[in-house]
């Protein structure tokens, strides 16, 4: 392999954003998750947690609730009192449809998933129909006093339970009028509170309302007759969030303390049919306050303002006990935020609102394999981009010689040409950016910097020759057969004839950039591409999956090489070491 040092930089201080909502889609086994910033992520739970697709976020989108409905289609709702439905192939937002009811508190979709409701802050309940183009308004419930935290539908759809402050509401979903009305005990470790809220709740199909509150309790209520049934005291601090497994034997709620509890319905007795329900496992994952859970079929799900996605599985339900029993903690985004210029010795670091240019620390000292050599010059933070506007930066490349910088937000497209005068930089824009690479997923620049690769989210692939402070387009690769994958992986040969890229699902394309045209198509594979590179000597593309499979195809060839398919024979741990490529 030969000899070589490693930099281990520790002056990245990336921060990712807490998590606001998570969503479990039962159908496709895949989780929504939105955070603070705005930002909407999709985990493939079946792909091995795989985080396959996100939505950038927007500084006036401070996302409240998030669900799904008939059809894979996904909602949120937010603070700036607008319904959002996301366009799960271009990536980008479909449309936002304005409630006129305030901030957006809580939604929630029909047990049939054709209509959505959704609470505000002035206390209205809005019933929409999800139409296959759009939402549509119906009607309101009934008013109530004050804003709307929490809904839940009843599994038959003819009634909704409503949280608010100090209530719980009962609707009658075909007249709108609310049937009951369910105080809440303000009392919190024998002291009266001046306010309870009711930050969720969980309509089973016997009737019974769960409750969470900022009291500390979960408490069971029947619908009925509009009474109290069962109260526990389970923390210090709020229950902030709930959720039921579809069997409705057990459900899963977050607190403020960072502390998760499972309960389970279980039998009285041995030989009785009468259950009830018995708090059975607590669990400390979080350092703060868990703002959102989920339960699927085999785990709980927990995220709060640590950051941190926690995926624990309910052993009992796992079948076989390998990879997936383990418990997992997903912190840092499945996607590229740093770029390196190998020419210049520099890291291109994107934050959310801004690009941090570095150059590495050197060093002139030597030592033996495994020694730590000290620096003799000091990383520089050479350069701080902020970008304009509200919109989160979606995407960030530099070029290997270091004198260009690209990045997209949702709606724009930047170029920068870099000039290096000692230890001082000039930038310059270039004007004038061509409006079809707004929206950018991926950016690349090939190996001699004179080309850049632009995959958009309407599955086109634009290559740009860049010019002395301009540039010029030279061609569009189109998406194949009609359709808009978004391009979410770019790879591109160090010779500059070749240019793999990646969608959303499990394809991979290989174009000939000297002619401009699609040279082959990889066979496709059941799980998502994670990572693309092609080797330098033998233009032999190396694709990861995230399944942990590895697989090694000759473009030249047009088929896997004889190592990928010994591999495959095999396995990764029987076959002997690979020199690196």
């Amino acid at each position: 392999m030969g000899e070589f040092k490693v930099h281990r930089v520790r002056f990245f201080n990336y921060i990712p954003s807490g998590i606001r909502c998570v969503a479990y889609n039962n159908q496709s086994n895949r989780l929504a998750v939105s955070r603070t910033d705005g930002t909407v992520e999709i985990y493939n739970l079946s792909a091995n947690y795989f985080q396959e697709k996100f939505f950038p976020g927007h500084e006036s989108r401070a996302t409240e609730a998030l669900c799904w409905a008939k059809g894979q289609r996904l909602f949120s709702a937010g603070l700036n009192g607008e319904i959002i439905e996301y366009d799960l192939q271009a990536l980008n937002i479909k449309y936002a449809v304005d409630a006129f009811g305030g901030p957006i508190w809580s939604m929630a979709v029909s047990p049939h998933g054709s209509q959505l409701l959704v609470g505000c802050e002035d206390g209205s309940v809005k019933l929409f129909q999800i139409t296959p183009d759009k939402i549509q308004f119906e009607r309101n419930f009934d008013r109530q006093k004050s804003r709307i935290l929490s809904l839940s539908w009843h599994p038959s759809g003819t009634h909704v339970a409503a949280g608010s402050i100090d209530y719980i509401s009962v609707f009658d979903v075909k007249s709108g009028s609310a049937v009951h009305k369910m105080l809440v005990d303000r009392q919190y470790m024998g002291v009266s509170k001046r306010k309870c809220i009711i930050w969720g709740v969980a309509f089973l199909s016997d009737g019974t309302v769960i409750s969470v509150d900022s009291a500390g309790k979960v408490q069971f209520w029947d619908s009925a007759t509009g009474t109290l049934v069962k109260n526990h005291l389970i923390a210090n601090a709020d229950v902030q969030s709930i959720a039921v497994s579809d069997q409705e034997d057990s459900f899963v709620v977050g607190t403020a303390e960072g502390t998760v509890f499972h309960f389970q319905l279980v039998s009285v007795t041995s030989n009785s049919s009468e259950k009830q329900w018995v708090r059975t496992k607590p669990f400390q994952h979080h350092t703060h306050d868990v703002r959102a859970v989920a339960h699927s079929p085999t785990a709980l799900i927990s995220g709060g303002t640590d950051t941190h996605l926690v995926i624990r599985p309910l052993m009992e339900k796992v079948e076989v006990k390998n990879y997936d029993a383990a418990l997992r903690k997903i912190t840092f985004p499945h996607r590229r935020l740093i770029s390196c210029s190998k020419k210049r010795q520099l890291l291109l670091f994107q934050f959310t609102h801004h690009l941090e240019l570095w150059r590495l620390g050197s060093t002139v000292a030597t030592g033996k394999n495994g020694d730590t050599l000290p620096l003799s010059r000091d990383a520089d933070h050479l350069l701080h981009l902020k970008t304009k506007g509200p919109e989160n930066i979606i995407c960030s490349c530099i070029s290997p010689c270091g004198s260009w910088i690209a990045y997209s937000t949702t709606s724009r497209f930047f170029l920068y040409r870099l000039n290096y005068e000692h230890d001082n930089i000039s930038l310059q824009r270039v004007s004038k950016m061509p409006a079809f690479l707004r929206s950018a997923l991926q950016i690349l620049f090939s190996e001699d910097s004179a080309k850049l690769f632009v995959a958009s989210n309407q599955g086109s692939l634009h290559v740009i020759r860049l010019l002395e402070g301009s540039f010029k387009h030279l061609h569009t690769f189109q998406p194949q057969s009609g359709t808009v994958e978004s391009m979410c992986l770019l790879a591109v040969s160090p010779d500059g004839n070749w240019l793999a890229s990646s969608g959303t699902s499990a394809g991979v394309h290989v174009y000939n950039i000297k002619h401009l045209k699609l040279h082959c198509t990889v066979p496709s594979y059941n799980f998502p591409v994670t990572a693309l590179a092609i080797a330098p000597n033998t233009n032999n593309l190396v694709i990861a999956h995230s399944d942990q499979q590895v697989f090694e195809y000759s473009i030249p060839d047009k088929q896997y090489t004889e190592w990928s398919r010994t591999i495959q024979k095999q396995g990764c741990y029987q076959e002997a070491y690979r020199p690196c490529l």
